[in-house]
């Protein structure tokens, strides 16, 4: 594959190994998914800057619990979902509060890959760092499939431009932990958008993370794997992030470079991978725009009328 031009700086090969997707790792991690790190990745894309962005510590606090719960809309969910919420957070086995990140990014873009997490899945299957299956099943249904023992789907039941609640079931069966374990869990991104003056947007993004393990695994997981997985857990949702900013950016600068790459996805939808090329077009587009109303601002301010005057 040819080289975009702007692509993501990484920790490592083995710390990306897992981190495509941000809605199906945290299950993936439930599920004692350590297999993340065991196999290195086999070709990284050149490294170049990423945007510029911060982040928050991790939280699993119960007053950051309480924080997440009452921003959950269960008022908006149908009937059938709302049950499904209440029956994970009736029994919570862990929760967790992801890292705050904060992030340059165009909003389409980021919408459509936070809603379609198969196409970054399918970008890291290209550069050859993931064995990880991702494919949709539904219009907001995904299944997940990783080579070393997890299965788990993932249903967006509730999307706003700000808020996204996803539900998901997941099971372990491997060589990891002796027993098999099922885990059902609801996830709940948080998005706030900022414009700066220079027209660039400020994407925050919070996670907030509820999981039911089941009794027999429960003690099991939390003793032996969930004090380890935190971490990296963490680490995948902000270079996740930090991936999207980067994907956007290339877009803004090389964007046929991206709408070439949205043609090689061989496990994406056909429709899916036209409208990533349209908003990668669209991206670069309003880049375009935006950088020649500075030019005629900055021509404008650099001649002004009074300067033309005879004196």
């Amino acid at each position: 594959m040819g080289n975009l031009g702007w692509m993501p700086r990484t920790e490592s090969p083995r710390q990306m190994a897992g981190s495509p997707c941000i809605m199906a790792m945290v299950f993936a991690a439930a599920l004692g998914l350590q297999s993340w790190l065991a196999s290195p990745a086999e070709a990284l894309p050149p490294e170049m800057p990423l945007a510029q962005s911060s982040s928050a510590a991790a939280n699993t606090s119960e007053a950051a619990c309480r924080d997440a719960l009452r921003s959950i809309p269960l008022e908006k969910l149908s009937p059938e979902n709302r049950a499904k919420v209440k029956s994970v957070l009736s029994n919570v086995s862990v929760f967790r509060r992801l890292p705050t990140k904060v992030i340059d990014c165009d909003p389409d873009m980021y919408l459509f890959l936070v809603r379609h997490p198969d196409v970054v899945v399918n970008i890291w299957e290209l550069f050859k760092i993931s064995r990880l299956q991702f494919q949709q099943t539904g219009e907001e249904q995904f299944r997940v499939i990783e080579p070393l023992g997890t299965t788990a789907s993932v249903n967006f039941i509730y999307r706003s431009h700000d808020t996204h609640v996803i539900y998901g079931e997941g099971a372990y069966e491997g060589s990891l932990l002796a027993r098999p374990i099922k885990s059902r869990g609801v996830l709940v991104l948080k998005t706030g958008y900022v414009r700066e003056p220079n027209d660039r947007y400020y994407i925050t993004s919070r996670m907030d993370c509820f999981l039911n393990i089941e009794p027999v695994g429960a003690e099991l997981w939390t003793k032996t794997v969930s004090p380890l997985v935190g971490k990296t857990v963490d680490n995948n949702f902000v270079q996740t992030l930090a991936f999207l900013s980067s994907l956007s950016r290339t877009a803004e600068v090389n964007d046929r470079g991206v709408r070439r790459l949205a043609g090689q996805l061989s496990h994406v939808k056909p429709e899916v991978r036209a409208q990533f090329s349209d908003i990668a077009a669209k991206v670069s587009q309003k880049t375009a725009t935006a950088d020649a109303a500075k030019t005629s601002r900055h021509a404008e301010l650099a001649v002004r009328p009074e300067d033309n005057v005879d004196r």
